[in-house]
């Protein structure tokens, strides 16, 4: 089986985290075309009931788990969905797509709260739901798991501190699990995305009343991020492609992780990664 294959995932049952909209719909919608049953979960029920529908439409199969990913309820729920849907009760992929750097502040003006909150929608869950999930794979002997990080985990982010370090710890995370897991037939890789156009990062909110045309000087491949362009680095991690390929991390990011960074803003507030703007 290839990516060559018009359904390299045939057969196959993917569940997803977050897998309503942006990244986490496209990522659903792709497995879908690829072959794969997806379970996906979503805290709004529109999104979910919206990507499931599209997903029917398009001959695919979909199963939606309407939560929040955070409670351990939620991630019951999803396991038994996922194994509830084909008679021999099998999960062969598991993308955790689901994080977010809102609300953000300086370490200083954080508290404890902020932390815990970060913590729960960043990276507790990827453990509860992995947790919950990789035993399947493990008595079935083979299993793709896919993290999605963030570009921030790899440089400095003004503002975000605890945001980056509970995505760097999805990083560490995959890397060493996938060393734990090798031997069982498991692999697990993970993403790390930027300029990402979706709900929670749109277009316009880039753009900010700003020249498109400067999208150039931002990203190198000159253009912002789609959810198809992420799905298919999934896809590719989740399939037989990528058989020797495991505890490894891929910038999606149109080359922004090689050719930028931060820079201070030239009149002292703050910063920014658009360099028009420092």
């Amino acid at each position: 089986m290839s990516m060559l294959d018009p359904e390299p995932l045939a057969g196959r049952v993917a569940v997803v985290t977050g897998g309503g909209a942006g990244i986490g719909g496209g990522v659903s919608r792709l497995l879908a075309k690829a072959g794969a049953l997806v379970v996906l979960n979503d805290i709004d029920a529109a999104y979910a009931e919206e990507t499931a529908a599209d997903i029917a439409k398009d001959g695919g199969r979909a199963i939606t788990v309407v939560g929040d990913i955070r409670e351990p309820e939620t991630v019951a729920r999803l396991r038994d969905a996922a194994l509830a849907a084909t008679p021999e009760g099998r999960i062969d992929v598991l993308v955790n797509n689901v994080g977010d750097y809102r609300p953000s502040s300086t370490f200083l003006r954080s508290t404890e709260e902020d932390w815990q909150a970060s913590h729960a929608i960043n990276f507790e869950h990827v453990l509860r739901v992995t947790h919950a999930l990789l035993p399947v794979m493990v008595e079935n002997g083979a299993g793709s798991i896919v993290n999605v990080s963030t570009v921030e985990a790899l440089r400095g982010i003004p503002g975000c501190p605890v945001y980056s370090a509970y995505n760097a710890a999805i990083i560490a995370f995959t890397k060493s699990l996938a060393v734990d897991v090798a031997r069982k037939g498991v692999r697990v890789n993970c993403i790390a995305p930027d300029m990402a156009n979706t709900p929670q990062t749109t277009y316009e909110a880039k753009l900010r009343g700003r020249d498109p045309q400067l999208i150039g000087s931002w990203v190198p491949v000159g253009r912002f991020g789609e959810p198809e362009d992420y799905a298919n680095v999934v896809l590719f991690l989740a399939s037989d492609a990528s058989s020797y390929v495991t505890g490894h991390l891929i910038p999606v990011d149109g080359g922004t992780t090689a050719a930028s960074g931060w820079y201070g803003k030239a009149d002292g507030r703050g910063w920014t990664n658009l360099p028009d703007q420092a």
